[in-house]
């Protein structure tokens, strides 16, 4: 596999990691992801891992780096589905992913987005400056 399919659903993108990822799948992904959330405008990015067995650091830098460039282009931005092992491996690793949220599932990952989206607008709306 050369890319990772990623779905689009209205305002959100839906990526779901089926596969273990290698490094160069990785960036691909990381490349794709920029450009879908550039070119659909979209305001929220899902994240499925749940058919992640194990990550690595680069892995979980990558999602990290990809929470940041969607934040930095208007999208918010959530990992869901990550198994107890993939999360302490992650600790394990020192990583904290700052910035990443995580939600259990699918349904309940779209609806912090939609509420991260409407508590952004809310800030955005009220900015006195």
């Amino acid at each position: 596999m050369d890319r990772i399919p990623i779905l689009r659903m209205g305002e959100f993108l839906l990526v779901t990691i089926q596969v273990d990822m290698q490094d160069r799948l990785a960036m691909r992904l990381q490349d794709d992801l920029t450009e879908m959330v550039q070119r659909h405008r979209s305001r929220g990015v899902l994240i499925d891992i749940s058919g992640l067995d194990m990550v690595d650091s680069f892995i979980g830098r990558m999602l990290s780096d990809i929470s940041g460039i969607s934040r930095i282009l208007g999208a918010e931005s959530v990992v869901v589905g990550m198994r107890p092992a993939v999360a302490i491996t992650l600790v394990e690793l020192g990583l904290n992913l700052p910035g990443v949220a995580t939600a259990l599932n699918v349904e309940r990952g779209i609806e912090l987005l939609r509420k991260r989206i409407d508590t952004g607008m809310s800030r955005a709306n009220s900015d006195p400056g």
